[in-house]
């Protein structure tokens, strides 16, 4: 006799087990129609599945967002249904969900076209349109190899091979088409009606490049036809933004087929790594951060030694002979270890903080490259700060203050912030990680903040604070971290000598608050749409001539401006000066100053604003005290 508790902590008793959607209708008929799938327990579940126990149940409809996830789960069910309907020959392999959406894996000798890709969601719409049931059963391992085999479904066939023998092989039916599967899934494809297809890519069966090529179609689902406009208007602008256009258009920079995974910076792009680079430089002296520099390339013994090699070593860069190998470092910490074990330590030494621009490579599947944001060489504002258990809460404290201002520095105003807790596998006892997660709370708590807790989440050697930014479309980037390590001290021999005289291991706090310096320039720019603030513009100024008569004025100026430390560009070009400024209007300089004759008589500037069409005159005294208020 289940007793079942509903959200509002009203309750319901029943004298046999009652399904999700029985429930539903002992409440309201009208609720029941509309119930997609059931929240048992902190479990999602079918609309049939039986409660047979005392339960906390929360029937789920399209008001939900918890319902999300199932819909994607169906609606990718839904697209290989119209994808065997037009194209039979097609194998079906996996289909999850994933953030916003769904996709599909195929294998089909002929490419999908962008016009199959029309042919398959009209297919889809047409399919979900006929109200069809989605019904689960079960099957024996026989007998569902059997059924697929049949069918031609190779794929599928293997994937059954490989599930254990003690586990249930469930499907999910929806008139003709059959696919194994979970679940769970809507009770009808009824509830299928706002999704888009979005693209064709590649991708390798179990994402192993040894293995067959197959084609993924990509798909998003939403609750409601605003959500999923509002969803594909924020995707049109995101492509607007995208880092690699703009890259590419402002003369940033480039990628080569000769250097995969790897950036090669011009003069302009470049200057914006400096001006990062040299503020978080300062940030770094600014916090008792010794700078740092360690080599690129390692014995694979101290990668070994550190635990890295066993679980990263396939995406390293090995090289060496047979008598001595080495890896190129994916990581800086290994080398910080080996600084700080360069002499005799004492607790009075500690905390050591240092800091390191740090470049690193791993080797990154090709079809995971994805220009600054994914890369197989890039650099780190990394640090690792040596201290004692004791002194954790103050170090978090202190980092914490010094990502926020940094983060405010580069406009990132709305932050969400996580804490990683142990996960099941880990190493270190449980009063060491209830000291390092509470020290970690404790820091957040002392900075009048909210957070996230993320249960399981920690990394096997300690719990983490992660630093989700928000851009200005509502995109959210994890940036900056702070982890707790106990082990790679210990690992690799580092210690201190205590208050009594004895060896301990100092605790490791691994600490980056841009992350990769490619990944964050390509955020920016997103973020900014290419229109960089002032402060970081590779060029602030132009000066655009209107004939030759302007120019030794205008390089006058350039010298001027050059000596106040303004980024300066000068186009003396014989061009009509509407065209010269529109060009600049479109590589985002901040301020545009047209020199005519007028300007040369009275020795001023006609300045445009980035973003406005009138242009504004001062003298030059004027325009370099309004400068230097930004």
């Amino acid at each position: 006799m289940p007793l079942i508790t509903l959200p509002d902590n009203s309750k319901k008793s029943f004298s046999n087990p009652i399904k999700v959607i029985d429930l539903a209708k002992s409440i309201s008929p009208s609720l029941a129609k509309r119930t997609i799938c059931g929240n048992v327990d902190d479990a999602l579940v079918d609309t049939d599945f039986l409660i047979q126990s005392d339960s906390t149940v929360k029937l789920l409809t399209d008001k939900d967002l918890e319902s999300l996830e199932v819909i994607r789960h169906s609606t990718a069910h839904l697209m290989a249904h119209a994808v065997k309907n037009l194209y039979p020959d097609t194998q079906v392999t996996i289909g999850p969900v994933v953030e916003n959406g769904f996709y599909y894996d195929y294998f089909r000798e002929k490419p999908f076209s962008p016009d199959d890709l029309q042919m398959i969601e009209k297919e889809m719409h047409k399919i979900a349109k006929q109200n069809i049931p989605l019904t689960r059963g079960t099957m024996d391992r026989i007998s569902m190899l059997n059924h697929f085999k049949s069918i031609g479904e190779n794929f599928k066939y293997e994937i059954i091979n490989d599930i254990p023998e003690s586990e249930e092989l469930s499907f999910y039916k929806q008139d003709s088409f059959l696919d194994l599967c979970r679940g769970p899934h809507v009770p009808n494809t009824k509830f299928l009606r706002f999704f888009k297809l979005m693209k064709i890519s590649g991708a390798y069966w179990r994402g192993d490049s040894k293995n067959q090529m197959l084609q993924r179609i990509y798909g998003t689902a939403w609750l409601s036809k605003e959500d999923l406009d509002n969803y594909l208007l924020k995707i049109e602008e995101a492509e607007k933004r995208d880092h690699r256009k703009i890259g590419a258009f402002q003369n940033l920079f480039h990628f080569r087929e000769e250097s995969p995974g790897m950036i090669f910076w011009h003069p302009k792009g470049y200057k914006i790594w400096q001006i990062i680079e040299n503020y978080m430089r300062n940030i770094y002296i600014e916090n008792g951060y010794q700078e740092i520099k360690c080599p690129q390339i390692l014995d694979i013994n101290l990668w070994k030694q550190s635990g890295h090699w066993d679980n990263f070593s396939e995406n390293m860069f090995v090289t060496g002979d047979d008598d001595k190998q080495f890896a190129l470092k994916p990581m800086n910490c290994p080398g910080h270890v080996q600084v700080y074990k360069s002499e005799l330590r004492s607790y009075k030494d500690l905390p050591i903080r240092y800091g390191e621009f740090g470049s690193c490579h791993r080797n990154e599947p090709s079809g995971a490259l994805h220009g600054t944001f994914r890369v197989r060489g890039f650099t780190q504002d990394d640090g690792h700060i040596f201290c004692t258990k004791n002194q954790i809460e103050k170090e978090v404290l202190q980092f914490h203050t010094q990502a926020i201002k940094v983060y405010e520095k580069f406009s990132f105003n709305s932050i969400d912030i996580k804490i990683g807790l142990r996960p099941e596998k880990r190493l270190g006892s449980d009063e060491l990680w209830d000291s390092s997660e509470n020290a970690l709370r404790n820091a957040l708590q002392k900075s009048n903040i909210t957070w996230e807790e993320l249960p399981g989440e920690g990394a096997f050697y300690g719990p983490k604070i992660e630093y989700h930014l928000k851009d200005s479309i509502g995109r959210s980037w994890q940036c900056g971290t702070i982890q707790v390590d106990f082990m790679m001290p210990q690992r690799l021999g580092a210690n201190y000598i205590s208050a009594d005289n004895t060896k301990e291991h100092p605790v490791m706090l691994h600490r980056a608050i841009l992350g990769s310096l490619e990944r964050f320039i390509g955020i920016l720019i997103e973020n900014h749409a290419g229109a960089l603030p002032y402060w970081l513009s590779p060029f602030q100024v132009s000066i655009l001539t209107i004939t030759d008569y302007q120019a030794s004025y205008a390089l006058e100026l350039e010298e001027i401006f050059k000596k106040n430390n303004i980024r300066v560009n000068l186009d003396l070009r014989n061009e009509k000066i509407s065209y010269k400024i529109r060009q600049h209007v479109m590589q985002k300089i901040p301020y545009i100053c047209v020199v005519g004759n007028n300007e040369v008589d009275s020795r001023s500037l006609s300045v445009r604003f980035r973003g406005e069409d009138k242009s504004k005159t001062y003298s030059i005294e004027d325009f370099l005290s309004f400068l230097y208020t930004l």
